[in-house]
């Protein structure tokens, strides 16, 4: 059956090609018959080149294959002008059934196409009839005008046939784009005022026309350059997949009529292909998943590269979050079969985050919730993680997860599983490391490693969340101690939870485990995130302001993605503030990102605060940090979270690095190149 396609579609075009052809001479012989007197050299010369130059039209970028310019449209402008509709439409259909067969189109496009264009020039040779057009003697000013408005009424014609046509088809469907509509209007505006030129010069000497033909090779190149400019503004160069830009235009823009689904896909790992196979490599195999993706991805879905090794799929099609997540399995079982690379296969995983969305719902916002899942898929080890308001927040699996912490938090360290990691936080002018934050992690017998955010948003509507602070803050006051009588003193911080601050206690416990264990209280940062303050805003303020009396500093956690309100800068006793992760991961490639990293740094600088960004992966994003004025950064540039235990090591064999010193960076001293 597969061989037996293309000769099916063969005899179909085959088929078509003859009936348009047969057709389009039948209607042109009995039009240009139609007319009245002998018709000149000069037209003939005119009617020959327009059939010809249609041998390679113009595909409009972006659009539809049934939207193209054609060049002859000039020359059958030009016919119209001076002989009438009937020659110029009769010239035309033979010219849009030499495009047409060019283009492979069906029988059905190619009428679309000769309606629209037919009605143009018959609206045009109204216009200049009206108007009384004289080329003989020659042309004056009024005829001019007269052209001018010809060629409005041409451009006008053949856009309200071609909208009464999408009217009456299930082309309707499709929405008009119309901000990639100025490069054909240019173009088309362009070759229509070239046809007077070309019937001046027909009417002096046939001779002269081939000469336009250098003319229409310009008005060819610049809408090419307008499909080369499309492509680059809209398409990833290396996969050809739609990129950042082009995944916020569609969801902006498609009026959804049933529920969607964004999924963003990470790829775990792909670092070590660089690292074994070089970039070149790493190149081709991120090729070979847009390739994979976009094979088992359904033609009503968009698949996007939104740059490194992430992808995102604009699911449009899903009716609840258990779809979803079987498109997101469907994927991720797509993504396990090798990639054959170099004649090695390559084993490569994803970890997906779903953001569902109906109605009309902020792209940006879908995108932040899309990668919020994503991590928390990947920080607990799962390869798919839901987020959205449908998305289950108290489930079997959560409430069994919150009683087994809770019989956990019953035994003494270390046999309750809780493991604190530390992540060096770095001075970005000078290198040095100011501090670390406490990430909590929990082995579970067994489930295994369960992280941080799962682990809160499970426990911080409970009880539970108090007896795990208190569990975390007596390790980490303890680990402080340690650090101060050694050759490393550092300011740790700790995340606390709403309920915490709420209790108002916490105040009481710090202080306590700071007397205990001799640890001054300017060694100890809380991070508070701005969802706590909206409860109970007044006992917030209150708990923070005596524990910032008391030498503890603030930190306002996640800033910029809640509920977010410069009062909290202005009222909260607060030492820091800290990027989220979503604004700073894409500050290299997403101006409107950089453009809010660099805001959150100027205010906090104005406020006397420091300006914390985490997430910061690449030296790129460090180099533009040090650029914006950040005072500190965190993420895996630097340092993975590690044991208490393997920061010792990793501090010995630290050296600082500013931002601005290239040469320290090329000689291997970089802070990348000693992390864990």
């Amino acid at each position: 059956m597969d061989a037996a396609r293309p000769r099916t579609a063969g005899l179909r075009h085959r088929r078509t090609v003859i009936v348009s052809t047969v057709s389009a001479a039948a209607a042109a012989l009995a039009l240009l018959l139609g007319s009245s007197g002998d018709l000149p050299a000069a037209f003939w010369v005119t009617a020959l080149l327009a059939v010809v130059v249609d041998s390679r039209p113009y595909l409009v970028p972006g659009r539809r294959a049934s939207a193209v310019i054609l060049p002859s449209i000039c020359f059958t402008f030009a016919i119209a002008l001076a002989w009438g509709a009937a020659p110029a439409i009769a010239v035309q259909l033979a010219a849009v059934t030499v495009a047409g067969i060019r283009m492979r189109h069906s029988l059905r496009r190619t009428l679309h196409l000769a309606l629209q264009h037919a009605a143009a020039l018959g609206a045009a040779a109204v216009v200049a009839g009206f108007g009384s057009l004289r080329f003989d003697p020659g042309p004056g000013w009024w005829d001019a005008t007269v052209i001018c408005a010809a060629a409005i009424a041409w451009i006008c014609a053949r856009h309200a046939v071609a909208a009464l046509v999408r009217g009456l088809t299930s082309e309707s469907r499709a929405p008009a784009r119309r901000r990639r509509g100025h490069a054909d209007l240019l173009a088309t505006a362009a070759l229509l005022l070239l046809g007077p030129v070309v019937l001046v010069a027909a009417l002096v000497s046939p001779a002269l026309l081939p000469l336009t033909l250098l003319a229409l090779h310009a008005v060819h190149r610049m809408v090419r350059w307008a499909g080369e400019s499309e492509r680059a503004a809209r398409f990833d160069p290396l996969t050809g997949l739609p990129n950042r830009r082009a995944l916020q235009t569609a969801m902006a823009e498609r009026a959804p009529d049933r529920r969607r689904a964004l999924l963003l896909l990470d790829l775990d790992r792909f670092r070590t292909v660089n690292d074994a196979l070089g970039h070149g490599a790493g190149d081709r195999l991120l090729t070979r998943v847009a390739d994979r993706l976009t094979s088992v991805v359904p033609a009503h879905d968009l698949v996007v590269r939104l740059g490194g090794d992430e992808f995102a799929v604009l699911a449009t099609r899903v009716e609840d979050p258990a779809s979803a997540r079987r498109i997101a399995q469907h994927l991720a079982e797509a993504l396990s079969r090798p990639f054959p690379l170099d004649g090695t296969p390559v084993e490569l995983s994803a970890s997906i985050g779903i953001a569902l969305q109906s109605g009309r719902r902020d792209a940006s916002t879908m995108l932040r919730e899309a990668e919020s899942a994503m991590y928390e898929a990947k920080q607990r080890g799962d390869q798919v993680a839901v987020h959205g308001p449908d998305a289950a927040e108290h489930t079997p699996d959560r409430l069994t997860l919150v009683a087994d912490l809770r019989t956990a938090l019953r035994r003494d360290p270390p046999d309750d599983g809780i493991v604190l990691y530390y992540q060096p936080q770095i001075a970005i002018g000078t290198g040095e490391v100011v501090g670390v934050e406490a990430l909590l992690r929990w082995r579970h017998p067994r489930r295994g490693t369960v992280g941080p955010e799962e682990l809160l948003r499970a426990a911080e509507p409970t009880p539970v969340m108090r007896l795990l602070t208190a569990r975390v803050l007596e390790e980490v006051v303890a680990q402080l101690a340690v650090w101060r009588d050694g050759r490393f003193p550092l300011r740790a911080a700790v995340n606390v939870s709403a309920r915490d601050l709420h209790a108002g206690d916490i105040v009481d416990r710090v202080g306590g485990l700071l007397d205990r264990y001799g640890v001054p209280a300017d060694l100890l940062q809380l991070e508070i995130t701005e969802s706590a303050l909206m409860a109970d805003p007044h006992r917030v303020l209150e708990t923070t302001t005596r524990l910032s009396r008391m030498g503890v500093a603030i930190s306002l956690d996640d800033f910029g993605t809640g509920y977010s309100s410069l009062q909290h800068l202005r009222r909260l006793p607060l030492s820091e503030v800290k990027i989220d992760r979503s604004f700073v991961l894409g500050m290299a490639t997403d101006s409107g990102d950089a453009a809010i990293v660099r805001s959150v740094v100027g205010l906090a600088g104005d406020l006397g605060l420091r300006a914390v960004a985490e997430g910061v992966e690449d030296e790129v994003t460090w180099r533009l940090l040090a650029a914006a004025g950040c005072h500190t950064a965190q993420g895996w540039f630097h340092a993975r979270p590690m044991p208490a235990a393997d920061l010792g090591e990793w501090l010995s064999r630290y050296r600082p690095v500013q931002p601005w010193n290239r040469g320290e960076i090329d000689s291997g001293f970089a802070p990348n190149t000693v992390k864990q």
